[in-house]
């Protein structure tokens, strides 16, 4: 046995404390105050925490676990150097390690576990206290240069016309600890989500104090849309889901009465930004934009791609399709979240509705940091949508996420103000919208600035043409068919004409309808089809009835009836098989009898001069010369209020937006813990 090179004394195997003190976690206030000042080691505090289990946490390590939450909340109260924005580190570690085990009992275990029963209230109460005061203004007690209403201050500031001065490493210090509150109450809010400890986050408003935040980086970030918004704004969005059907959440309301357009213009960079991000995912997987053309890429193209002249670029890794398809399933990252509270904004603030729509890209607005994307933010929205929309059959939490996007869709068309916006031509009005092209059948790629709605129906067409399984997804149709049939009842009611190839989506919408006559079988019984098919139906005879007032040129009109008569069969079984005809819901026969009329002028000869002919035998230019004659004689006897449709009701999609809600708190709650 190897001697101790202090005492002599041969050294035991394993080493015994001299003082065995049974009850060790009863720490004296000078360890905890020196406790802080230490920099946690978040990552090994994690790994340990990760290796107790529930059951040993409860009833082995409560004191432990008690004193040290109680001395963190302290530590925010009365901050002493950089005590304050260790504690939110390691309160931060601490509670996402804590709060995603499993209990038996959540709601009682965590309050055991965090405070005991007798005194939750006061510990949290103080807890949620500190947390909004440093939300609000950073450091409770701040120095002078960097005062406690740093907001009001600026903006007296700039009103008397004062150059603004503060102190770089007291703001640095101050959105750091901002930032790593946001982050702790991210943790709780997502970890706690099912549990009663949300309601003190309730009972304790803390919109204005996030607002505060957010307006703060505004101020003083370089960049209005970098990463600092987001987590204030996704912790906004899950505060204001909690519970919203079961009683009057606070968040909605003031979600509804909040007018600063300077703090929604930030929120609305920083989305799009976050979009951008997202969408980057997916790129970066499988570039999809088609390369223009260029010396070196026709000499790759032939092989001579080493005597091409400039820099290499460093090529992407490739997939096989299954790696590919696992990829995407992953996606979009979790920073997708932000997504919920988008909807939420868009849902009750026209305010943030009207310019989430009409911010403009960064270069066009000369008050925005020269640092920042160079992309409309809507236009980000549109193009991730459409990422989504073609890889929304891959997860459910992708299918989750596209549905959400598309209810934002839905309610910015329904109001009529940001819809004429949408389907304006103006140039001023037009961007650039990168839209997926990563499964084929491809959509005409279009360069440049174009109008917002074309953009729109695109992401709605290739919805449908990249979605159709036996296993419908009936929603997201009715979704997708149903902001198409809305963007064309207002262009039809104010005769808004869009260059657009008009024959990409009546092509779509024929195609889906041979869809559901194919797999009736398995369709039919699907809840809500019979909504699906009604608008299928309708906005097909709304094209025929009123297409003069929207569609571009006499030949889109004619290329619709080319298409309907085309599908006179499949539109009889399609009628009969689902018994379209019993109900006064739809114009099924509209269409029928168009393609009736068109046939019996075909079977007649009236195909041009030449005797009788079967309608396989005539040439395409034929047909439609007959569509031309037969305007005349054609008598369409659609139904009234084609161009109708119900206003979105939040409560009709109830459980969808629980299912969003949970699964925003899965993929914060793992953003969380990705910081560790």
């Amino acid at each position: 046995m190897e001697q101790s090179p202090l005492t002599h004394q041969p050294r035991p195997e394993v080493f015994q404390p001299k003082i065995d003190d049974p009850d060790d976690s009863d720490r004296s206030e000078g360890f905890w105050k020196e406790f802080f000042l230490l920099r946690p080691e978040r990552q090994r505090l994690r790994t340990l925490l990760d290796e107790i289990a529930p059951a040993d946490l409860l009833h082995l390590r409560l004191s432990q676990t008690r004193q040290f939450f109680a001395q963190a909340v302290a530590a925010l109260r009365s901050p002493y150097g950089v005590a304050d924005l260790h504690a939110l580190e390691t309160l931060s570690t601490f509670l996402t390690s804590i709060l995603s085990k499993k209990y038996t009992n959540p709601s009682s275990d965590i309050i055991e576990l965090l405070a005991g029963l007798d005194h939750v209230d006061a510990i949290f109460s103080d807890f949620i206290g500190a947390l909004e005061a440093i939300i609000r203004n950073g450091r409770i007690s701040a120095p002078q240069e960097c005062c406690p209403n740093r907001i009001g201050h600026i903006n007296q500031q700039q009103q008397e016309g004062q150059r603004v001065v503060s102190s770089r490493s007291t703001c640095t210090y101050t959105a750091d600890l901002q930032h790593r509150a946001i982050e702790v109450a991210l943790a709780v809010t997502s970890g706690a989500y099912q549990t009663s400890l949300l309601s003190y986050f309730i009972q304790r408003d803390l919109f204005q104090a996030i607002i505060n935040c957010i307006q703060s980086h505004i101020l003083f970030s370089p960049s209005p849309s970098g990463p600092r918004i987001s987590p204030a704004f996704m912790l906004l969005g899950l505060l204001a889901n909690y519970n919203k059907f079961e009683f009057q959440n606070p968040y909605q309301m003031r979600l509804a009465d909040f007018v600063n357009e300077r703090v929604i213009r930030g929120i609305v960079r920083s989305v799009g930004q976050t979009c951008q991000n997202l969408r980057a995912q997916y790129i970066d997987i499988q570039d999809d934009l088609p390369e223009g053309w260029s010396f070196a890429g026709t000499l790759n193209k032939i092989g001579l791609g080493a005597i091409a002249p400039g820099r290499k670029p460093t090529p992407k890794p490739v997939y096989d399709a299954e790696t590919v398809k696992k990829m995407f399933a992953t996606l979009p990252g979790h920073e997708a979240a932000v997504l919920l509270a988008t909807y939420d904004f868009t849902h009750a603030n026209k305010l943030f509705s009207l310019e989430f729509v009409t911010c403009p890209a960064a270069d066009k607005d000369a008050k925005s940091s020269p640092n920042s994307s160079d992309e409309a933010p809507f236009s980000s929205f549109i193009s991730l949508t459409s990422y989504l929309v073609q890889h929304a059959h891959l997860s459910q939490r992708t299918t989750l996420y596209t549905h959400l996007n598309l209810m934002v869709f839905r309610l910015l068309i329904e109001d009529p103000v940001i819809c004429k916006r949408i389907c304006s031509s103006d140039d001023g009005h037009k961007v650039s919208v990168r839209l997926c092209r990563q499964r084929s059948p491809y959509l005409p790629l279009i360069r440049g600035d174009r109008v917002l709605a074309t953009a729109v129906m695109d992401t709605m067409v290739d919805a449908l043409t990249h979605n159709l399984r036996r296993r419908l997804d009936v929603g997201l149709y009715t979704l997708c068919v149903g902001i198409l049939l809305r963007i064309i009842s207002y262009m039809s009611r104010t005769r808004t004409r869009l260059q657009y190839h008009w024959h990409e989506l009546f092509r779509s919408l024929l195609s889906l309808i041979r869809f559901l006559t194919s797999y009736a079988a398995d369709l039919k019984n699907l809840p809500h089809i019979d909504t699906l098919l009604d608008h299928v139906v309708n906005l097909i005879a709304l094209g025929l009835s009123a297409g003069e007032t929207f569609l571009p040129t006499p030949v889109a009109y004619d290329d619709l009836f080319y298409k309907v008569v085309e599908s006179g069969e499949v539109l009889v079984k399609f009628r009969d098989t689902y018994g379209l005809a019993k109900r006064n819901s739809n114009s099924i026969e509209t269409l029928v009898q168009v393609s009736q009329h068109y046939k019996e002028m075909l079977v007649d000869g009236k195909a041009g001069g030449g005797g009788p002919k079967k309608a396989s035998q005539l040439t395409s230019l034929q047909v439609f010369e007959v569509i031309k004659q037969g305007y005349e004689t054609l008598s369409i006897q659609a139904k009234e209020g084609l161009d109708s449709w119900e206003k979105y009701r939040e409560a009709d999609e109830r459980t969808l937006l629980k299912k969003m809600a949970r699964a925003a708190v899965a993929d914060v709650r793992a953003m969380v813990a990705e910081k560790d």
